[in-house]
Parts: C-alpha cells; sequence; structure tokens
C-alpha cells in the first residue's frame, strides 16, 4: 500500500497526476470595464433608427432595442472571455499564471512554489481603495511578478503566505533595525 498513487482530482488541462489545487483566484471584474462602455453603444445603435424616424413605430424600436443587446453581447464577450479565462491557480508545487486575452492569445507562466522569496501588496488611490482591489507583487528568484487588479488583495496575499508556510517554503525575513544608535553601538563594539 505505501507504493499506492493518491489521485487528485483534474481542474486544469496541465495539472499534475500528484499535484493538488489549493487556491484559485481571478482578477476583479472591474477589468471589464472598457468592455462593458464598448457594449453600451450596442442597444444605442440598435434604437438609432427608431429615434431618427419616430414614425417606424414602437415596433421598429423594440426590434432595434433587441438587436442592440445582442450587439452589445457580442462586443462585451471578449472582456469577458479575457476576465473568466485568465486565472491564477496555486497548487501544492507551483503558481500558475493563466492570461486570456481575446479568443486566440493565452499566456502561461508557471513558478515553483520554492522560487517565490517575499509576497507584498499595495493598494493605492481612491478607486482601489472603494473597490477592494490591488496589486500582488511577487518577488522570485527569475524576477519579480506583478499582478494588477486582484480583487482583494490582502486576503490573496495572506492566502498565498500561508500555503507557502504550509508547504515548508520559507521566505526570507530581514532583520528590523530598531533605531540608528542601536546599529551605531553594534558597529563600534565590533571596531
Amino acid at each position: 500500500m505505501p507504493n499506492e498513487k493518491i489521485e487528485h482530482k483534474k481542474y486544469f488541462e496541465d495539472q499534475f497526476d500528484d499535484e493538488e489545487v489549493l487556491f484559485v483566484f481571478h482578477k476583479h471584474p472591474v477589468v471589464m470595464r472598457k468592455g462593458l462602455v464598448v457594449a453600451m453603444f450596442g442597444p444605442l445603435i440598435g434604437i438609432l433608427p427608431a429615434f431618427i424616424k419616430p414614425e417606424l413605430g414602437l415596433s421598429v424600436f423594440f426590434m432595434g432595442l433587441g438587436i442592440g443587446c445582442l450587439l452589445g453581447l457580442i462586443l462585451f464577450s471578449p472582456s469577458w472571455i479575457g476576465w473568466h479565462f485568465s486565472v491564477f491557480i496555486v497548487t501544492d508545487q507551483r503558481f500558475i499564471q493563466i492570461t486570456q486575452k481575446g479568443l486566440f492569445h493565452r499566456a502561461v507562466a508557471d513558478l515553483s512554489l520554492n522560487q517565490i522569496q517575499s509576497v507584498n501588496y499595495v493598494i493605492s488611490g481612491l478607486q482601489e481603495t472603494l473597490l477592494s482591489f490591488g496589486t500582488i507583487n511577487m518577488q522570485t528568484y527569475v524576477g519579480d511578478l506583478v499582478i494588477h487588479y486582484v480583487h482583494h488583495p490582502a486576503r490573496v496575499q495572506k492566502k498565498l503566505l500561508s500555503i507557502l508556510r504550509q508547504e515548508g517554503v520559507s521566505v526570507a525575513q530581514y532583520p528590523v533595525i530598531q533605531n540608528i544608535e542601536n546599529e551605531e553601538e553594534a558597529e563600534a563594539q565590533e571596531a
């Protein structure tokens, strides 16, 4: 029985057989705001014929409104697809960033948990404060990974750090010097 492998449920295509998904998060829905603004032009364009020629009647108005709403959904769909299929996955072995842009562009970044040195977050400005989103900064051995528009970045950072601690990954802690006088005294004693 010790040679048996534990099979975990597969949540994504590239998941290893012995890998367990611990945490999944998306960006804040605010990333879809441009698509939503563009989508609002759909119903506006749909009712234009009834607005220009009111004698066409209400049937043309409602038909144009329905067609305009369909056009709006079509215009909004690339933005929604980009948000919905862009996902961040933390497993017991690695951190995976999947970024979808439109229908035909997908980028995947795969990072071992052992490569993560620190996880920090920044919330700056009125909009980020009111809508509860911000930026997560991960310092790694291979460079910095910056994730913008993270929903509740403090919670995400806390969860990431608890997963790193749970998996035995030590995040480098630097000693805090309380004041300059203590530092100068230590230097004088060494000399």
